[in-house]
C-alpha cells in the first residue's frame, strides 16, 4: 500500500472516529454537564428523609411514605413527591390560589408531573404544592429561596 493511500485511510478512520465520538459522547457529556448539580433520593418515610437531608422541608409529616426528592446543589430548586396518611394538606401548608401561575419547576424528574405550576393550590413554606388523592406534589423555586435567605 502506498504512503498516500495509507495516509488517506488513516485520515478517514480518524474522521469517522471523531464523528462517532461527537454523536455518541457529545450528548452524554452535555447531559452530564447540564445535570452535574442535580441530586435525587427516595425515602420510605418523611422521618427518614428529614433525618438524611437538612434540605427536606420540616413541614413534611414524619408519617409520609414513598418520598421522592430532587434538588439542585447550586441553589434552592427542589421537587418533592410524598404519599400522605390522608388527602389533607400537611400542617404548615395553606390553600393558595395565585393570581398568575407560579414559576414552573426549574428541574425535572420522571416521577414529577409536567406543568405542575398549572395545578398549584397551596403554599407549604416556600414550596408550591397540590394534592392528587393522598399524593402531595411540591416544588420550590430558586428565586423564592434566594429571597428568603437574604434576611
Amino acid at each position: 500500500m502506498s504512503r498516500t493511500r495509507a495516509a488517506v485511510l488513516s485520515g478517514v478512520a480518524c474522521a469517522v472516529g471523531l464523528a462517532f465520538a461527537a454523536v455518541v459522547a457529545g450528548p452524554a457529556a452535555k447531559d452530564w454537564y447540564d445535570n452535574r448539580h442535580d441530586e435525587a433520593a427516595s425515602y420510605s418515610s418523611g422521618k427518614e428523609a428529614k433525618r438524611d437531608r437538612a434540605s427536606v422541608p420540616r413541614w413534611l409529616p414524619d408519617e409520609a411514605k414513598r418520598i421522592e426528592y430532587a434538588m439542585k446543589t447550586t441553589g434552592g430548586d427542589r421537587l418533592l413527591k410524598a404519599t400522605l396518611p390522608s388527602s389533607s394538606l400537611p400542617e404548615g401548608c395553606a390553600p393558595h390560589k395565585p393570581e398568575a401561575a407560579p414559576p414552573p419547576p426549574a428541574i425535572g424528574s420522571a416521577w414529577f408531573p409536567r406543568h405542575a405550576e398549572q395545578r398549584a393550590a397551596a403554599r407549604c413554606g416556600l414550596y408550591y404544592a397540590y394534592m392528587e388523592g393522598n399524593t402531595l406534589y411540591a416544588w420550590q423555586a430558586n428565586d423564592d429561596w434566594i429571597a428568603a435567605n437574604k434576611a
